[in-house]
């Protein structure tokens, strides 16, 4: 019975591995021909595999690429709680830390960028894209949104929103990915987090003093 079950825990630990490798290629092919132009036959010969491989792992090009939508936002969502676990306790500790994780290379990287505007891209036409990112992205937004609104508390301020703060704060770092994307040569991260710290400053400068 163990040897048995050995056997099994092999087969399913050498299953995972296959499909992250499979995953690993479809994130490359789509970075350099985008969603339409990939084939499942770029996937196999990115990963050194066959296509049956990928068919059997993956069945269709659709559920491929479902698949590696879902894995980039379960790695994003993995640096987004560990950012929220990690920092001090207090609010404005933890949004500025969501901010940096933003910027940082491992999420702020211009192979993933360019698939998750692929992906954006595809949303309105594709109803299981629009309701995957519409999931985790409910959920960052709330998670902003409380920590945008303890520290209006805290801080006493007035005629500040904390939808308007989370909505701006987002549309920052998409705007910072966009340009990483673009224009890789002038990118800067230092230079990208300076300018979401002097927004933070001008709505909450109590919490973020002017450096």
């Amino acid at each position: 019975m163990a040897i048995a079950a050995e056997k099994l825990s092999r087969r399913a630990l050498s299953k995972e591995r296959r499909q992250q490798q499979l995953l690993d290629a479809t994130i490359t092919c789509i970075s350099n021909k985008g969603l339409g132009g990939m084939t499942l036959a770029d996937v196999a010969s990115e990963a050194g595999l066959s296509q049956g491989i990928v068919n059997l792992h993956f069945k269709s090009k659709d559920n491929l690429l479902k698949e590696t939508l879902i894995y980039l936002f379960e790695d994003y969502d993995n640096e987004f709680m560990q950012a929220v676990a990690n920092s001090p306790p207090q609010a404005a500790a933890k949004l500025l830390a969501l901010m940096e994780m933003d910027v940082k290379p491992s999420v702020c990287d211009r192979k993933k960028l360019a698939v998750w505007f692929a992906f954006w891209g595809e949303a309105k036409a594709v109803p299981t894209y629009r309701k995957i990112c519409a999931a985790y992205e409910q959920k960052y937004d709330e998670i902003m949104l409380e920590l945008a609104e303890n520290i209006i508390s805290e801080g006493n301020y007035a005629d500040i929103d904390a939808q308007t703060v989370t909505d701006v704060l987002t549309s920052m770092t998409d705007g910072l990915w966009l340009a990483c994307l673009i224009h890789p040569k002038t990118f800067n991260r230092g230079t990208a987090m300076k300018s979401i710290y002097s927004y933070l400053h001008a709505v909450f400068p109590d919490h973020y003093p002017k450096k």
